[in-house]
Parts: structure tokens; sequence; C-alpha cells
């Protein structure tokens, strides 16, 4: 039994596609979230910078004696080590989840992949699903433009329709049938994806598979929270309003109170 929080974080507010399937997961879970909306895009970020903010952030979250760290966002994943080794708690990337349900979900064994260019230049989801099958076919798109527009709060558009089709129509003509959505962000433009892509691509939300492998790592240490309300923290170190508005839009609950830090 262990009834500390669970700490994650993300370069803004699409970290929460991950809070919202955890909260389905484990409803009785205490959340402490963490969007860096003052340093967002992470996706344009070098590794150094990448390092720098997961370094501070975990250390943050290790602070309000979190139990297990998620990082909630794929371009900060791309540098998870670096929290593994400096931790002495459990630390979860987006990558690892999704590349191993991708594999599992493969038919004709072609996947896809869309993601920031931090995510898709470090090449580890096309690493990940080796392990996995290394028989299995990665074709790789970066999608940068994606992430600002679910920040922005533009779900639907002519803008974001265009801008969806010109990126993702070249994945389609290589004839996967598995697409990984590498981008926490990108769970909420998966209407739009589905009808440029079809019905019979099979979509793979990273955060729905991090909340898994969440789950089952806390039972594995039998640290689940045991009893009590949860409690929800929710923190940014920029766009208090913003976060507020959109992140109770995206979480699908009201967000009562948004607290800023500088790091």
């Amino acid at each position: 039994m262990n009834n500390n929080p669970i700490g994650i974080f993300d370069s803004g507010i699409g970290g929460l596609t991950v809070v919202k399937e955890i909260i389905k997961l484990l409803p009785d879970e205490d959340l402490i979230y963490f969007g860096d909306a003052a340093r967002f895009p992470y996706g344009t970020k070098t590794k150094d910078q990448l390092k720098i903010y997961v370094s501070q952030i975990s250390n943050y979250l290790v602070s309000q004696d979190v139990k297990l760290i998620v990082i909630a966002c794929n371009s900060a994943s791309t540098v998870l080590g670096i929290a593994q080794e400096e931790l002495d708690i459990p630390v979860i990337g987006v990558i690892e989840p999704g590349a191993r349900a991708a594999v599992l979900e493969t038919v004709n064994r072609k996947v896809g992949v869309i993601g920031t260019e931090a995510t898709i230049n470090s090449d580890l989801y096309k690493q990940a699903i080796e392990v996995f099958d290394a028989g299995v076919g990665v074709f790789s798109q970066a999608t940068p433009e994606f992430a600002g527009f679910v920040e922005e709060g533009t779900l639907d558009g002519q803008d974001i329709k265009s801008s969806v089709s010109n990126y993702l129509l070249p994945l389609k003509d290589k004839g996967i049938d598995t697409l990984i959505l590498g981008c926490t962000h990108y769970p909420l433009l998966s209407s739009l994806i589905q009808e440029v892509m079809g019905q019979d691509i099979n979509l793979i939300s990273s955060a729905e598979e991090t909340a898994k492998e969440v789950k089952e790592v806390l039972q594995r240490k039998e640290h689940l929270k045991t009893n009590g309300e949860p409690n929800y923290r929710f923190i940014c170190s920029d766009g208090q309003d913003k976060f507020l508005s959109l992140g109770s839009r995206f979480l699908g609950r009201q967000i009562g109170q948004v607290e800023r830090i500088k790091l």
C-alpha cells in the first residue's frame, strides 16, 4: 500500500489525455499534473534541453512525494533514461507502451508513427517496435503543427483539416494498418485522423497504453492506494487561464484550480 500521489508531466495540456485514462483505470489514486507551457513546444528542443527539463520537473515532483512519475510527453520520453537513472521511484514514458500495443494490433505488419520532430528524429518508436517484432515495417512522419493546434483549442476547421491531410496521406499510401499517435496531444485529433486514414486503420493512443502500464507497475509493487477520496492537483509554468478552460474541456471534467510555479 502507498497512498502517495502519482506525478505526471507534459509540455502543456496534451498530457491530460494520459491523466484521463489513469483516472478511468485507477479512480482512487491521487494525481499531481505539471504542464510546462512556458517552454512549449518540446518537439523542437534539443536533446540536451529536454534532459534539463525532464530532470527539473522530475525532481520537483519527487519533492511533492510522488510514488511514480509518468513522462506524458513523447518528446520528453526520448530522454526517459535520465530520470530513471536519477530517481529511486518508477518512471514511465509513453513510447514503449504504444510500440508494444501497435505490434499486437497490426495484421499486415506495417505500422505508421506520427509525432513531433524530436520524437520522430529520435527513431525510438522504430527501435522499440523492433525489440517486440523485428519483422514489422515502421513508417514515420513528423507532424509538427498538430500539437500547436491542440494547445490553442483548434480541433476543427479548414486549417487543421488541411494540415492533417497533407501530413497523413503519404503514410496512408504506404499501406499501413496501424497508426501510433506518438504525441499525447494527438488523441484529441483522433476523429480527424481517422477520417483521413480511413475507418479500417487502427489508431494506437499512447495515453491508454501508458495508463495500463501505470496500473501494472503499481499492482506489481503493491503500491495502489487503498482508501480515501482522490485528490487532483494541476500545476503549470505559464498560461493558467488557458490551462483552466482548455484543460477542463480535454479532461472531460471541471478543473477547479490551477497553480502556477516557475522552476
